[in-house]
Parts: structure tokens; C-alpha cells; sequence
């Protein structure tokens, strides 16, 4: 590989892997962060389940989050299929995209390399759907065996712990939906190293602003507030 092949990959990577411990280490420092925000949420909401005398609504939000889980699971198959199947194409796939004017690939082993990058990315979002679906089962397990009535210190107790099994099972959900803002930068690879950089850099930046000046993300820390004034 040429050495701003190189270099754009060197920013992928570091970009791909570090992201998720950065930005926690973010939030511990300076807050104000949506997934932080949403951890205190889910908590709050755990502890008022356990006050309700039917949980079936809870249950049921739930069961959405699971059937959106399994959703994103089975098109991550797809696209993965899809980018195995140009991966194994062989010399006839790789001729008829380097023909392609947009598309820069000097020789078959970089593209290759290419589509081994996508299949990644979209291989690691597989696992975090795959793991997130089994958190919730087991948070669905837990919902259904929680005790009902409980008195006020075990309904907090009990809330806090239903919290910390829920938070990693949705942790693993953005996870996985977040590997597709990294596939569609290791395929921007495809159209050469600037646009490589620049389309995963435009990724981590968007992901960023998402995270923290989102309309969505200002509603849901004022909502955090709320909370936290009660």
C-alpha cells in the first residue's frame, strides 16, 4: 500500500477503536453527554417499574427495543452477505470495480483489504446486535421475576440492579448501530485515502454532535434535570 493508503487507515482505526473510551472518558470530565444522560434515565426508570402493580408496559418497551435489535441484526446479515459475496467475487468482481472512474484501487490485494475493512465493521456490529439481544433477554427475565410488592429500600435496590442490566444490553445497541457510520467510512476507502479520511472523520464527527448538541440530545439531558430536581 501507498503510504497515505497507509496513513488513512492508521486514522480509521484509531478513530474506529478509541472512539467509545474517549467519550466515556468525556463525560466522566465534563457530562452533558446523551448515552450518560440515558443511563440516569433507564435507572429512574427501573425504580418506578418496581412501584407499579402492572409491569406490562414495561415489558413491552422492552420487547420493542428487542424486536429493534433483531431488525438491525438481520439487515447487518445482509450487507454483510453482500460484501462477502464481492469480497470472494474474485478477478471478475475486482475488474468490474476498478472500471468504475470514482473508485481507486491499485491492485486486487488493496481491494481486498477494502472490502475486508467493511466486512469488519459490519462483523463487529453483528456481535454488539447479537450480544444486545441476549442483555435484554435476560433483563426481560429479571422484569418478569421482580417481586411484587416491594417495600421502598428493596424497590430501590431492585431498580438499581435491573438499571446496571439494562444500560450495557442498550450500550451494546448503539454499539451496533454505530458500526454502520464505520462501514460506510471503511467503504468511503474504496473511493481513495482523502475521501477515506475525510468520510471518517465527517463519522466521528457527526456521531460527536449527535451525542451532544442533538436537539434530541439537549431534550433528553434538560430531561435528566427534571429528574434529577424531583
Amino acid at each position: 500500500m501507498s503510504v497515505p493508503n497507509i496513513a488513512a487507515l492508521a486514522v480509521f482505526i484509531f478513530a474506529w477503536v478509541f472512539y467509545e473510551p474517549l467519550l466515556h472518558a468525556f463525560a466522566k470530565r465534563r457530562g452533558g453527554v446523551l448515552n450518560t444522560d440515558l443511563a440516569v434515565i433507564r435507572t429512574v426508570w427501573m425504580q418506578n417499574m418496581t412501584s407499579r402493580d402492572v409491569r406490562l408496559m414495561d415489558g413491552q418497551l422492552l420487547g420493542q427495543t428487542l424486536n429493534s435489535c433483531s431488525f438491525f441484526a438481520s439487515s447487518n446479515l445482509i450487507l454483510i452477505a453482500g460484501a462477502a459475496g464481492a469480497l470472494f467475487g474474485g478477478q471478475r468482481t475486482f475488474a468490474s470495480v476498478s472500471a468504475l472512474e470514482v473508485v481507486h484501487t491499485s491492485s486486487r490485494l488493496l481491494f481486498e483489504l477494502q472490502l475486508s475493512l467493511v466486512l469488519a465493521a459490519l462483523a463487529r456490529g453483528l456481535l454488539d446486535f447479537i450480544w444486545a439481544i441476549r442483555q435484554i433477554n435476560y433483563c426481560l427475565a429479571a422484569l418478569g421475576a421482580t417481586p411484587d410488592p416491594l417495600p421502598e429500600p428493596e424497590r430501590m435496590a431492585f431498580g438499581a440492579v435491573l438499571a446496571r442490566m439494562m444500560n450495557p444490553a442498550l450500550g451494546s445497541f448503539s454499539a451496533g448501530v454505530r458500526g454502520y457510520y464505520f462501514a460506510l467510512a471503511a467503504a468511503a476507502w474504496l473511493f481513495g485515502p482523502l475521501a477515506f479520511v475525510g468520510v471518517t472523520l465527517g463519522a466521528v464527527g457527526l456521531l460527536v454532535w449527535r451525542q451532544r448538541s442533538s436537539p434530541a440530545a439537549i431534550a433528553i439531558h434538560e430531561f435528566r434535570n427534571l429528574l434529577d430536581g424531583r
